[in-house]
């Protein structure tokens, strides 16, 4: 188990990244969660198998319809014990 924390830069928001980010870590297995940040960012941490949490990655290198994706910042490290569900939190 590999957890993925995932920093999101460009236009990242109202653009419906965060519920077709939950969208694809659900139909990839995954656990964890995604919220926007005051700084006009989109924060993502997920954990799973590490193959699965690659193309999770490659998602959101791109982002959905709308978005235009900057910079992806990644770090990688062993799972932590992240929620069952994939989650969209609130705002920080």
């Amino acid at each position: 188990m590999r957890r993925l924390h995932a920093t999101v830069r460009g236009r990242v928001q109202g653009v419906g990244f965060r519920a077709t980010t939950r969208y694809e870590a659900q139909k990839l297995g995954l656990s964890g969660w995604v919220r926007n940040r005051t700084d006009g960012t989109v924060e993502v941490d997920a954990e799973g198998d590490e193959q699965r949490l690659e193309a999770f990655l490659a998602y959101l290198r791109q982002g959905p319809l709308g978005a235009h994706v900057d910079a992806v910042e990644a770090d990688w490290g062993d799972g932590a014990g992240a929620p069952a569900s994939f989650e969209i939190r609130r705002t920080t």
